[in-house]
C-alpha cells in the first residue's frame, strides 16, 4: 500500500510529464488502433464519401475529447471559469493560458491518427474514387455507351478489389496509385504545416513580453497547487474530525473510561502523555472547525469568496496588518510611522548607520 501511496505522490508531483507520456501513450495507441482496424469499404456510391471522411474525422475527434477526460486539469479551469468572483478577481489570461496547454496536449492524438490515415490512403480511396475522371484510367471505347449512374458504380467498386468485376473497363490498380498518391502528398502536406505551426510558436513566443508569459504561468501554477493543496488540507482535516468523533462516541458509550485512565498506575504516565500530544495535535489538525454547520460554512466560502492574493505580515509583538500599503496612506496601515499602528515602533534593537556625503 505504501509503493502505491508513493507512486501517486510522485505522479501528483510531476503531473506535467505524466500527463506529456499519457499522451505520447495515446499516439502510439491511435497509431496501433488504425492498423489493427479493419478497413472495409462499403464500395456504394451513396456510402463511400460519408464512410472515408467519417473514418478521417470522427476518430480524432473521439481521440481529442478522450485526451481532454484524461487531464486532470479540465475539472480545475472549469471550477476556475465558472466560481464566483468574490474578493479574487478572474484573470482570462490564466484561463486562456490553461485551455491553450490542454488542447495542445489533446490535439497529439488526432494530429498521428489523420496523418497515418493519409499515408495509408485507404480512406481517401473509398470517399473519392468516385470523383475520378474514368476516360483517364479506363477504356474509352466501351465507356461511350455507359451511363453516368453506371459509370458511378464502377467508380465507386474500385477500393474494393474482391468485387471490381469489370477489369477490362477501368484500370483499378492505376486508379488506386493516383488517388493513393494524392492522399499521401496531403498527409505530408498535412504534417509540414503542423510543425511548422509548432516551430513558429516556439519561435514567436520569445518575442513578445516574457513577463506577462512567465506571470500567466506562475499564477496558472499557482491555481493547481492551491486546489491540490485544498484537497490534502480537507482530506486530513476529514481524517482528524472522523477520528475524534469516534474516540468521543466511544467514550460516552464507556463512563467508566475516563476514571479507569485516572487512576492508572505510574507505570502508563507515559502513555498518557503520549496521548495528550496526540490530542493536541489532533486539536491542531482541527484547525478550530468542530461542527458539520461550521465546516459547510468553511468550504461554501471557499468556493464563492476564496480569499485575496495578499499575504498579511506577521508583527513581532503579534499582530499582523496587509502586507501591501493602502491607497493614500504612505505611513503604513493606520497612519503611523514606519508602519506602525498609531505610530507605535516596538522594542527593537536600534542599529548604528554610517552616512557620507559626496560633492560630486
Amino acid at each position: 500500500m505504501d509503493k502505491f501511496r508513493m507512486m501517486f505522490q510522485f505522479l501528483q508531483s510531476n503531473q506535467e510529464s505524466f500527463m506529456n507520456g499519457i499522451c505520447g501513450i495515446m499516439a502510439l495507441a491511435s497509431a496501433q488502433l488504425y492498423s489493427a482496424f479493419e478497413f472495409s469499404c462499403p464500395c456504394i456510391p451513396e456510402y463511400n464519401y460519408a464512410y472515408g471522411i467519417g473514418l478521417l474525422v470522427i476518430p480524432p475527434i473521439w481521440f481529442f475529447l478522450l485526451g481532454f477526460v484524461l487531464n486532470n486539469n479540465v475539472s480545475m479551469l472549469a471550477e476556475e471559469w465558472k466560481r464566483p468572483t468574490g474578493e479574487r478577481v478572474k484573470d482570462p489570461t490564466i484561463l486562456r493560458y490553461m485551455f491553450i496547454s490542454i488542447t495542445q496536449r489533446s490535439l497529439i492524438a488526432p494530429m498521428v491518427w489523420i496523418s497515418v490515415t493519409l499515408m495509408d490512403g485507404k480512406s481517401f480511396l473509398c470517399a473519392f474514387s468516385v470523383n475520378l475522371d474514368i476516360r483517364q484510367f479506363g477504356n474509352s471505347t466501351l465507356i461511350e455507351g455507359m451511363t453516368e449512374v453506371e459509370i458511378v458504380k464502377v467508380l465507386a467498386k474500385i477500393p474494393c478489389k474482391n468485387i471490381f468485376d469489370q477489369p477490362e473497363l477501368v484500370s483499378r490498380e492505376a486508379a488506386s496509385r493516383y488517388i493513393k498518391c494524392i492522399s499521401q502528398a496531403f498527409g505530408w502536406v498535412f504534417l509540414l504545416m503542423m510543425t511548422f505551426a509548432a516551430f513558429m510558436i516556439r519561435a514567436i513566443r520569445p518575442c513578445f513580453t516574457q513577463a506577462a508569459f512567465l506571470k500567466t504561468k506562475y499564477w496558472s501554477h499557482y491555481v493547481d497547487i492551491e486546489r491540490k493543496l485544498f484537497d490534502e488540507t480537507c482530506k486530513e482535516h476529514a481524517k482528524t474530525f472522523a477520528k475524534v468523533c469516534i474516540q468521543q462516541y466511544f467514550e460516552s458509550i464507556s463512563g467508566d473510561m475516563s476514571s479507569f485512565h485516572k487512576h492508572r498506575s505510574s507505570k502508563d504516565d507515559s502513555d498518557d502523555d503520549d496521548d495528550d500530544d496526540k490530542k493536541k495535535s489532533d486539536e491542531d489538525k482541527l484547525l478550530g472547525i468542530r461542527d458539520q454547520d461550521d465546516m459547510n460554512k468553511v468550504l461554501w466560502n471557499w468556493h464563492t469568496c476564496k480569499p485575496p492574493l495578499a499575504l498579511r505580515k506577521e508583527q513581532p509583538d503579534g499582530e499582523s496588518h496587509e502586507g501591501l500599503i493602502p491607497n493614500g496612506d504612505v505611513h503604513g496601515v493606520s497612519g503611523g510611522p514606519n508602519g506602525y499602528a498609531n505610530g507605535h515602533t516596538p522594542d527593537l534593537p536600534k542599529r548604528e548607520w554610517a552616512v557620507y556625503y559626496s560633492k560630486v
